[in-house]
């Protein structure tokens, strides 16, 4: 799946069914969404922030309220889900706060500098091996000196032994999201044909190679990981 594909099924998607299916996750994605707040606690108190795939701003909203002073661009190419973003930001009364721009990354056209980058549940929808290295060096470069990156993604060895037995576990998460027996027979090819699942040391090795320090695993929730590091 190529990622204008992805994005064409994102808009043709009903953004608040998606989010309905995640709710059921929230305590996963609340514990993800605390533990980067406290991962970007040293931030300047006036921070901006760049959301790269802002989707319906789950992670503005989870950040927003705890640093009242920081500030937010979110980029996000599926207009469904963008709408959908604005209106609960504005709910919200965040939306002073944010800015949002409808694109890739790679069309986000901006001299801002932003004291921390997060790419939450993105990447592994970038099959091109190439391309998820060019946006990890797209985002450091975007960066102030001393700026953070955090990056949560799907990821595993998927040729490991132990892979099966946490892949029965993740089947439970798919349940929870209304995943249908079908979709679960086909959840193995999904993950390899569908998406690039890499192995965290991979992910680890992009992120050092475009030009950040250690990444340091700070959350894991069966398949999904998150790091953070600092340019």
């Amino acid at each position: 799946m190529t990622t204008k594909a992805v994005t064409e099924f994102f808009d043709k998607s009903p953004s608040g069914a998606y989010d309905e299916r995640n709710r059921k996750l929230a305590p996963i994605s609340d514990n993800l969404h605390f533990l980067t707040g406290l991962a970007l606690k040293g931030l300047p108190a006036d921070a901006r922030i760049l959301c790269v795939g802002v989707g319906t701003g789950a992670e503005i909203l989870g950040l927003a309220h705890a640093y009242p002073g920081w500030t937010f661009d979110g980029v996000e190419p599926s207009a469904a889900m963008l709408d959908d973003c604005r209106k609960r930001l504005d709910q919200a009364q965040l939306l002073s706060r944010c800015q949002l721009f409808k694109g890739y990354l790679s069309e986000f056209v901006s001299t801002q500098k932003y004291d921390a980058v997060l790419c939450v549940l993105v990447m592994h929808f970038v099959r091109d091996i190439s391309e998820r290295a060019k946006m990890f060096q797209d985002m450091a470069g975007r960066l102030n000196p001393g700026g953070m990156l955090v990056n949560a993604e799907i990821s595993y060895d998927l040729s490991a032994e132990k892979f099966p037995d946490i892949l029965e576990k993740w089947k439970q998460v798919q349940i929870l999201m209304g995943a249908t027996q079908e979709s679960l027979d086909q959840l193995p090819k999904m993950l390899r044909d569908q998406l690039l699942i890499l192995p965290p040391a991979k992910t680890e090795e992009l992120i050092r190679a475009a030009g950040f320090s250690e990444a340091i695993q700070f959350f894991q929730s069966f398949l999904i990981h998150a790091w953070y590091a600092r340019k």
